[in-house]
């Protein structure tokens, strides 16, 4: 009987991975590195298993076992494997092997990986630092990988590669996407926006700054067989590798990832014009700075950026700019310009959306007398990696029937589980914000529904303590009944003091 390798051994092999590169460059980094060669030891054993398993069908016949492999998923040659890459380990141009490999690998599948490892070099003197020490990482490097065994037949179940993967993204979180406001989507925040869109078969499901794709999946796995189409953008050139690895490991071969950004140059085009999905989700950069510096005829004045409306040749911008300091209703825009009808829409997004005001605040007027804003969030603080920021999800519908707006309060301390460095949201917290969103119900000190009236009134301010009151009154103090018990405390006080001078008395003193 074949003993299968678990989850945690492997978890356990990668992390030793990621010593071999502690405290000589920055994690955020040397996570590619560890990544990319997972990705290869999965494809390298997964094949090396269906030769072995086709050399057995075919009784050795090269031809036959020539043509079934060719159908696989993914077709490697010598020159491209992990056991290749470990025979050489010990070679003094081994980071150029490796580099080589990686473009043979993407040659002989140029349908899916073509690009996919050319933001990552193994040969990098700026990161990995001069020949001696870089060799030396990378031969401990394959030697960690070679440590696992991960044949189809051993792991069991796909699923645990991509977990695999996704531990080791999430275990670098912490390190990553601290410049520009960029910060990792916790699972469970993940796994709300996903239950938010109500994704169903066939639909369009879109991220326009989708990281490592993660969020994507979570949506994608909401659909039995995730049967949609997976699209995202993504501006990191070595994120957008990791993005589509992943979807790989995810058992995604189909997902459109592109590379570039998405305010400045949006990739994803039908006859020229946005394409449009049925449910979008996204964690864009909080506030980002000088978010539309790759438009076309962009200037400085005073040196403060300035952007006009009709730079913008989709027209996204029409409800007014976004403050150059601060992008994230220019993220808002492109995607509700990116939905479809019927489409549905859920975002992670700083506090200071709700009630900014100047060009962010005409923004935010336009699209509530649109009628597009469904619902507001508020999150626990300290959810994400890094910074203890507080963060609302802001969820949006085109074609909206109903006028309100409901606001759900999940920020206090009933609402999640607090931990060490990190709060997390838990199952029924989660289902606690589902079931109230679903009913669209009030509940005190938890959630109110406002009409389009009371916003109004607030000037269009969405700042969520101005609708949902969780306020605790002290309960109030009865005067007489204070006056009372103080009467009654002080006639026990004199009958103790008489009872003492008794006592006192009979001692003869």
């Amino acid at each position: 009987m074949i003993e299968k390798v678990s989850q945690q051994q492997i978890n356990s092999v990668l992390w030793q991975a990621a010593d071999t590169f502690r405290g000589k460059i920055d994690s955020s980094t040397y996570k590619d590195y560890i990544l990319t060669m997972l990705f290869v030891k999965y494809l390298s054993d997964a094949y090396k298993e269906h030769i072995e398993e086709y050399t057995k069908r075919y009784d050795g016949d090269e031809q036959r076992i020539k043509r079934a492999l060719s159908r696989e998923r993914f077709v490697l040659d010598e020159f491209s494997t992990f056991d290749y890459l470990y025979s050489k380990r010990n070679d003094s141009e081994i980071g150029e092997i490796i580099n080589k490999g990686l473009e043979r690998l993407e040659n002989e599948n140029t349908g899916k990986l073509r690009g996919v490892f050319r933001n990552i070099d193994f040969n990098s003197e700026a990161i990995l630092g001069r020949a001696k020490e870089r060799n030396a990482m990378l031969r401990s490097l394959l030697e960690d990988f070679n440590k696992l065994t991960l044949k189809p037949s051993i792991v069991g179940s796909e699923d645990i590669i991509g977990d695999a993967y996704q531990y080791m993204i999430e275990q670098f979180a912490s390190d990553a996407g601290k410049k520009g406001g960029e910060f990792y989507t916790p699972t469970m925040a993940s796994e709300l926006l996903a239950r938010l869109v109500k994704p169903e078969e066939n639909d369009r499901i879109y991220d326009p700054t989708c990281g490592s794709g993660s969020l994507l999946i979570r949506v994608a796995n909401q659909v039995p067989n995730k049967k949609v189409a997976i699209y995202g953008q993504e501006r990191n050139g070595a994120t957008h590798s990791l993005a589509l690895m992943n979807m790989y490991l995810h058992g995604i071969d189909d997902a459109k990832i592109e590379w570039g950004d998405t305010l400045a140059n949006p990739l994803h085009l039908e006859d020229g014009k946005l394409m449009k999905f049925q449910a979008i989700v996204a964690n864009p950069p909080f506030s980002l700075d000088k978010w539309a510096m790759g438009f076309e005829g962009e200037g400085t004045n005073d040196s403060k950026f300035k952007m006009e409306a009709s730079l913008d040749s989709h027209r996204r911008f029409e409800w007014g700019v976004a403050p150059s300091s601060k992008g994230d209703y220019a993220f808002v825009q492109h995607m509700l310009y990116s939905l479809a009808e019927n489409g549905r829409m859920a975002t992670i997004l700083p506090h200071g959306v709700l009630f900014r005001g100047a060009s962010e605040g005409k923004i935010r007027q336009q699209i509530i007398d649109m009628n597009l804003l469904d619902a507001v969030i508020g999150l626990p603080q300290g959810l994400f990696f890094g910074t203890p920021i507080p963060a609302c999800i802001m969820v949006f519908k085109n074609n909206r029937k109903r006028k309100d707006i409901l606001f759900i309060d999940a920020s206090g301390e009933e609402n999640y589980e607090k931990g060490k460095n990190q709060n997390k949201l838990r199952e029924e917290d989660i289902q606690k914000v589902m079931e109230t969103y679903e009913k669209f119900e009030v509940i005190n000190r938890y959630s109110y529904k406002a009409t389009l009236d009371e916003i109004i009134e607030n000037e269009y301010n969405l700042n969520i303590p101005r609708y949902v009151d969780t306020f605790e009154e002290e309960e109030q103090v009865d005067l007489e009944e204070v006056k009372e018990n103080i009467m009654k405390i002080k006639k026990e006080l004199q009958e103790v003091e008489a009872l003492r001078e008794l006592f006192l008395k009979e001692l003869g003193l």
